[in-house]
């Protein structure tokens, strides 16, 4: 899997845990070992520019999609899974903040940006969140990829509660 992350933002982030919950999480979708992804982390006013441009939004948002060549995970165990380039998810790590203070369950920066790298790898492979069914499905498979990478690395303590808009 080639996942590039590039911060941007002038704030100090943990890219490698940015890295390596985007490979689990692509794993666990099953997507080809050989997709390309790119992960930006740029800063408030950056995102604000893309969340008009794209989303005709004003303000900064705490993570945007772009997908490139719509993969999407292999609809049966035996299915050999296409390869391309997923595209490219942005995160903004002072909305994070923000977010990560405000939850239900106070968590990091750095555990919010995990959350919200899960979420873009799961924009990027087709999933939304806009009607409620569509909403459980993702948020649930979003909880699960998290808890699993937590218990993996033997983290403790509640696992963020979804903040995403």
């Amino acid at each position: 899997m080639s996942i590039d992350v590039n911060n941007e933002s002038g704030t100090e982030v943990d890219e490698q845990a940015i890295l390596d919950i985007a490979r689990y999480a692509l794993a666990r979708m099953r997507i080809h070992p050989l997709s390309e992804l790119s992960v930006i982390v740029v800063d408030a006013d950056a995102m604000e520019q893309l969340h008009i441009q794209w989303m005709d939004l004003p303000g900064p948002t705490d993570v945007m999609s772009f997908p490139m060549d719509e993969l999407r995970p292999p609809s049966k165990d035996d299915d050999e899974p296409p390869q391309g380039l997923l595209g490219d998810i942005v995160l903004c790590p002072e909305v994070a903040e923000k977010q990560g203070r405000e939850a239900d369950t106070q968590h990091s920066m750095d555990e919010e940006l995990q959350l919200l790298t899960v979420h873009g790898v799961l924009h990027l492979l087709g999933y939304d969140h806009e009607e409620p069914d569509e909403k459980a499905e993702m948020f649930g498979l979003q909880a699960a990829i998290v808890d699993g990478w937590r218990a993996e690395r033997g983290l403790t303590g509640p696992s963020p509660a979804p903040t995403v808009s």
